[in-house]
């Protein structure tokens, strides 16, 4: 059966102050909701209502994603075995169905992790980390995402918020996240059984910087690095311990704390202090990305430009930040990143060409068309190298963007995060992010509820892919 595919191509090209010019081309297609759909197709029936989604690929070159449908909707999960072209809808993980006719806790916060060595049944397994009411909802595939077995206490401290995971081997998982009854620590918990038992947590603050919890600082995803086995836990925070007591200081510092005995310690270590304590970057997320040759990435946002640092060395010294997004991109927001060979890395965010220096994004016009950017360095280890950079999509959303989580009163449509994963075996990216304009077309139709009059908000919401069809890879 034929399918159509809406291409991104030449027109949107241009060349970016002084970034190289672009050369990709992207495919733009709607995820179905119902397990075991395929999309795109022409039947009208790739559509879904999850947000906030999250992606990865395996060394086979197999996309996995995974995105939420809120407290107690449970998580959708898509999986792609022709380089990102096609997704097929997969049982929930967490066996809530996309019906929403079985009751799940879960269906909060999502991420997703692949192993990067084979299991006993040569495939590469699968994690999704879902948020509970109480707790973390690990469910682990071990045979490419047929089939699901939950552990719903994949959190040792209890009353959790925004898990991570991460995975490395055959069988180790670890999951991140904030403990918010307590001091709003943040604890790595892992598992050696492929996610069965989680018996190992560590906290990530060291005995010198126990004062980054007390909430001063945001959470950022969780990495690991199987060449070595460090750990590397993103955070954006103050920056000394005098400033417990600041009132008007934003979370102006960017933190890794790196464990290199498999996460029973941490080691935290400063990426970026900006001397204006004024400026923050706790806006969701910080975002770290490791490479082959093990140089880490940290990419950050301060709600208008978009930055990167770089370490050559497991995260105890970092370059000076170098910015991402030029123009048409005068804001960027919600980073994410994934490096490949050495010095290889894709970044996305979600932009757009209005800044005024005054307005937040919640607050911005409906004349602020957001969309999602993709930029690429292939040569990330040098400073002051170039960055290729487009958009890979079109309007995903108009207007003010809420960035307050939970505490949201604006539009959230866009919720948190989003993400991008590359294909080892191509070197292509594949990007999941949401999108709430109301289209009727095969590759994106419209879902039941969603109405040109409802267009632009929470009701046309919808999970939606990118690939990268043409121009250059980051794996060799």
């Amino acid at each position: 059966m034929a399918t159509i595919l809406l291409v991104i191509g030449l027109s949107t090209l241009y060349a970016i102050g002084s970034a190289r010019a672009a050369g990709f081309t992207f495919t733009n297609f709607e995820l179905g909701s119902t397990p075991g759909i395929t999309c795109p197709n022409t039947l009208a029936n790739c559509y879904n209502f999850a947000a906030e989604p999250a992606i990865r690929a395996d060394s086979a070159g197999n996309f996995y994603s995974s995105s939420e449908n809120g407290l107690s909707g449970g998580t959708d999960a898509w999986k792609s075995t022709d380089a990102g072209l096609h997704y097929i809808s997969l049982t929930s993980p967490n066996s809530a169905s996309a019906a929403g006719t079985q009751f799940s806790p879960a269906g909060g916060d999502t991420d997703l992790a692949v192993a990067s060595a084979l299991n006993g049944n040569g495939v590469y397994n699968v994690y999704v980390a879902s948020l509970a009411l109480t707790n973390v909802y690990v469910s682990t595939s071990t045979d490419g995402g047929s089939t699901w077995l939950l552990n719903p206490t994949g959190a040792s401290v209890p009353g959790d918020d925004r898990p991570w995971i991460a995975a490395e081997g055959a069988g180790k998982v670890c999951v991140s996240y904030h403990s918010i009854t307590a001091t709003n620590d943040i604890f790595v918990t892992c598992s050696t059984d492929a996610g069965m038992t989680f018996a190992q947590t560590g906290n990530t603050f060291d005995a010198n910087h126990l004062w980054l919890a007390s909430f001063q600082n945001e959470i950022g995803n969780l990495a690991i690095d199987p060449a070595n086995h460090n750990i590397y836990q993103s955070l954006s925070g103050i920056a000394s311990a005098t400033e417990t007591t600041c009132l008007n200081c934003g979370l102006h510092a960017v933190w890794l704390a790196v464990s290199t005995d498999g996460g029973l310690t941490f080691t935290d270590h400063a990426v970026y202090v900006n001397s204006n304590t004024s400026v923050s970057y706790g806006h969701q997320f910080v975002n770290v990305s490791v490479d082959l040759a093990g140089n880490i990435y940290v990419v950050f946002t301060d709600d208008h430009n978009l930055y990167y640092s770089f370490s050559t060395d497991h995260g105890t010294s970092w370059s000076a930040p170098s910015q991402i997004n030029q123009s048409p991109s005068a804001t960027a927001i919600m980073p994410w990143s994934v490096a490949g060979g050495a010095g290889k890395l894709d970044v996305v965010w979600y932009g757009t060409s209005y800044y005024d220096g005054v307005k937040t994004p919640d607050n911005y016009p409906s004349s602020a068309a957001w969309y999602v950017y993709f930029a690429q360095n292939l040569q990330a280890t040098t400073a002051g190298s170039l960055f290729s950079q487009q958009a890979a999509t079109p309007v995903i959303h108009n207007g003010g963007v809420c960035e307050s989580g939970v505490s949201c009163t604006g539009n959230r449509d866009l919720y948190d995060d989003f993400g991008v994963a590359a294909s080892p075996t191509t070197g292509l990216a594949s990007i999941v992010y949401s999108d709430d304009q109301y289209s009727n077309t095969p590759t994106h139709p419209a879902g039941p509820n969603c109405t040109p009059s409802r267009t632009n908000t929470g009701y046309c919401d919808s999970t939606n892919i990118a690939t990268q069809t043409s121009g250059t890879g980051i794996f060799p």
